[in-house]
């Protein structure tokens, strides 16, 4: 494998253990107006990145198919949703803020269940680089190797928060910093993992990369109407995650147009 994939992987799962660690460096968890802007930066970063890195580059690369050009991309759209509204159901999980869990009835304590939850919503991301390397590696002419090391930096950027996100309030549920932080990154892990084995299977349906980036796209999109948007909005009435969510949304499209 190139070495560009094997960093371009890694760079995302850098962003959560950077934020992960500062469990070692801050006492308490983060204020709810933080956790708030930190939830809309991370829902901006995920729907340009799913506009720009993977449904145009999708129907880019379904020109063929001349005004049908968006069937592919939409196909895997829907595809992906389903998939994870399947993984929501299957899976136990706790939100942050939340006190029922998600899914099958279970015994796990509730941090386990939060780790699961951001577990859940790191998935589809890891699958979105994965998407975007294998295009890169299978000589598509619509995805360059600069604009998919901008996809990976955008969401290690919006991981950063999330790795806080979830170490901190598991310290100040009783965890250890150690056992914070691991929590943390724990959940990052799946990243690269859903990268690799995204490649894997992507290097084996290179003629359907169109459905493959509308699929990640879909589960991202999910991620973000089911989870992230109700979590910017919760609570007495702000404009902070609305905010954010433009400066990530921004910056991710920034960097797409800019470096791809």
């Amino acid at each position: 494998m190139p070495y560009e994939v094997v960093l371009g992987l890694l760079i995302p799962l850098a962003g959560t253990t950077l934020g992960a660690a500062m469990v070692f460096c801050m006492r308490n968890r983060l204020s709810t107006e933080v956790e708030r802007a930190l939830t809309g930066f991370a829902a901006g970063v995920m729907v340009a990145a799913s506009v720009w890195s993977l449904l145009v580059p999708a129907m880019e690369a379904s020109a063929a198919w001349g005004k049908l050009a968006f069937v592919p991309a939409a196909m895997g759209f829907w595809v992906g949703t389903l998939f994870l509204l399947a993984l929501d159901h299957l899976i136990p999980h706790l939100h942050l803020g939340e006190n029922m869990p998600e899914g099958p009835s279970t015994q796990l304590a509730s941090t386990t269940l939060m780790v699961l939850a951001v577990t859940l919503h790191n998935l589809p991301e890891g699958m979105a680089v994965g998407v975007v390397f294998a295009g890169w590696m299978s000589g598509s002419s619509t995805i360059s190797l600069t604009g998919a090391m901008a996809l990976a930096l955008g969401i290690a950027i919006q991981n950063f928060p999330e790795g806080a996100v979830i170490s901190l309030p598991l310290r100040a549920e009783g965890s250890s910093r150690a056992r914070a932080f691991l929590g943390g990154f724990g959940s990052g892990v799946v990243e690269p993992v859903g990268a690799l084995l995204t490649i894997a299977f992507a290097a084996q349906l290179v003629p359907y990369l169109p459905y493959l980036l509308g699929f990640a796209a879909g589960a991202m999109m999910y991620v973000v109407v089911e989870e992230l948007v109700p979590e910017m909005a919760e609570g007495s009435h702000s404009h902070t995650g609305v905010l954010m969510f433009v400066v990530g949304f921004t910056l991710m499209m920034a960097l797409d147009v800019a470096l791809g």
